[in-house]
């Protein structure tokens, strides 16, 4: 009978770590301390191991594909249009070029961090994509230790040392409360994202320095998990409120046209007694009735330029970020000057 060859899941096992580390490891590549890989290195010169000749071509080759690993409940992805449209995005860029996108739904950031642990190490994917950037976020260093490609589709402020790809939230309510300002408004509260996502602090901070600018209220802003049960909570809360706001902004457009049914059935006109205005334009904003005044952005081509910086990095092991254009106004029939 042959003698069995050593395998890495042998050094694994005498080592007491994981076969990805393990691959890190032999293959020189961060993610490991000095002292392991010098100890892995041993044992696997001391068991004999040698490298896979087919293996090693294969880790030399690239895998045509990028990741994707998102935090968030996966019935959101199938409801909330922003996620959908970034993809196919995504998408249209790499079918182009002949890649593919590994896509992973996770319960947390800390498990999307070792997800993309394991593609690297496993030599799955070529660079990832960041999405939903936390404030602070462990993720970005993580990622940066692998000295794996990596866009962060988010403010630059946010990516740390990663590559952003993003676009100027703080002029898109600036546009916006501008208007409404305009049409008469002083109260404007908005129905907001998750608190800990660093695009919603940027907006929270943004809203409440314009607001000041403008010489309107202090804000109220209430928080939530961007579905369309807490967007509907929140608006009952807010105008159920002694200082009812003349205005409410939504972070979605699944909160937005909750909102709007909320107000209807507490027998608030809309746009009369209540303006409404949704962030990022959908289909939804249009079909309701009345329309929803929005914030409009390309979202399929901010996905693609996602996409093409990542296979720049790819390629050419690095690539300047790139600011997309900031969501413009666009009016419909859901605001009105105040009563």
């Amino acid at each position: 009978m042959s003698k069995h060859r050593p395998t890495i899941a042998d050094i694994a096992r005498r080592a007491g770590v994981s076969k990805v580390a393990v691959s890190y490891a032999l293959n020189d590549r961060p993610g490991v301390s000095p002292a392991t890989r010098a100890s892995i290195k041993a044992i696997a010169e001391e068991i004999g191991w040698r490298p896979n000749s087919a293996a090693r071509a294969l880790t030399r080759a690239r895998a045509d594909t990028v990741g994707l690993a998102l935090s968030r409940p996966a019935r959101m992805l199938g409801v909330e249009p922003f996620f959908m449209e970034l993809i196919s995005g995504i998408e249209s860029e790499l079918s182009a070029r002949g890649c593919a996108l590994l896509l992973q739904v996770v319960t947390d950031p800390a498990q999307e961090l070792e997800m993309y642990h394991r593609w690297w190490g496993e030599g799955r994917v070529d660079g990832v994509f960041l999405a939903d950037v936390r404030s602070p976020d462990p993720r970005i260093e993580g990622v940066a230790e692998l000295g794996m490609p990596a866009v962060v589709i988010g403010h630059p402020s946010a990516a740390g040392s990663l590559t952003p790809v993003w676009s100027d939230d703080s002029a898109a309510l600036r546009d916006t409360l501008t208007y409404l300002a305009a049409l008469g408004h002083r109260r404007v509260a908005r129905v907001a994202g998750l608190p800990e996502l660093a695009h919603t602090r940027l907006r929270d901070r943004a809203q409440r320095e314009i607001s000041a600018e403008l010489g309107l209220d202090e804000p109220v802003v209430v928080h939530t998990d961007y579905s369309g049960e807490e967007g509907a909570h929140a608006t009952r809360r807010l105008i159920s409120s002694a200082a009812r706001p003349t205005a409410v902004i939504y972070d979605n457009d699944i909160m937005a046209v909750a909102g709007l049914s909320v107000a209807q059935e507490m027998g608030l006109d809309v746009p009369a007694d209540l303006s409404l205005v949704a962030w990022d334009d959908s289909q939804l904003s249009r079909v309701v009735r009345p329309p929803l005044t929005a914030l409009s952005r390309d979202i399929p081509a901010y996905g693609t330029h996602a996409a093409r910086t990542l296979l720049a990095m790819v390629a050419d092991g690095s690539a300047p970020g790139f600011e997309d254009a900031a969501a413009r106004l666009v009016p419909r029939g859901s605001t009105a000057p105040p009563r």
